[in-house]
């Protein structure tokens, strides 16, 4: 347990009437690719954001890197987290090179490699679209782009398949070896168990907010 990246002791989420997760024990170690599944509602979301540390345990204790959760310890650590979530993180009426050259100038990169990675994951031929006229499949891409651009040394991915087609979908696979390959660590939220099995370590599952080892 002292070696893991990310490390959750009795954590609990509270929301208004509801309690959405509740007694989560659980850690991630450098170099493993870990899937979380469960049900519509189970609190996977939920979980990821507590990981990403932009949630606050409602009770437990959790570190990312040895920063406590809930502190302003995790300030220090963000920058090498990345998170893929439910709805893009890009700005609707820039164009996609403008939204990964922002990514750039933030992360202390090269525009140049704003443009290779957007180049990489297929969008190189419409780097100059705006966001708000590209497909759910493009503005997945970008996310990817961003990711491939950040080099996050923690990925959290949320449902990272639905709107990729199956060329773009090995995108996924790709992403997640080239983390782990560095030493980092991924979880990755999926409905699609076949298509995650190919790429992960070990299980878990939410039920009812609380968490269980799936077995291989």
């Amino acid at each position: 347990m002292s070696a893991a990246i990310a490390s959750l002791e009795s954590v609990a989420v509270r929301r208004p009437g509801t309690l959405v997760l509740r007694d989560i024990t659980f850690w991630l170690e450098a170099g493993e690719a870990v899937g979380l599944f469960g049900a519509n509602g189970s609190g996977k979301t939920t979980l990821l954001r507590v990981l990403a540390t932009l949630l606050r345990p409602s009770s437990g204790t959790g570190t990312v890197w040895g920063a406590r959760l809930g502190t302003a310890e995790v300030e220090a650590v963000r920058p090498r987290i990345g998170l893929v979530a439910h709805e893009p993180a890009l700005a609707p009426h820039l164009s996609l090179a403008e939204n990964l050259h922002l990514v750039a100038d933030l992360c202390g990169a090269a525009r140049p490699a704003a443009d290779r990675v957007l180049a990489d994951v297929g969008l190189g031929g419409a780097a100059g679209r705006l966001v708000v006229h590209c497909s759910n499949g493009m503005k997945r891409r970008a996310e990817f782009a961003r990711i491939l651009l950040t080099r996050p040394e923690l990925l959290l991915l949320d449902e990272a398949h639905v709107g990729l087609d199956p060329d773009a979908g090995r995108l996924v696979a790709h992403t997640v070896a080239a983390v782990t390959a560095a030493g980092g660590a991924v979880v990755l939220v999926s409905h699609e168990r076949e298509r995650a099995a190919a790429m992960i370590h070990r299980a878990v599952e939410l039920r009812d907010g609380t968490l269980t080892a799936v077995a291989p």
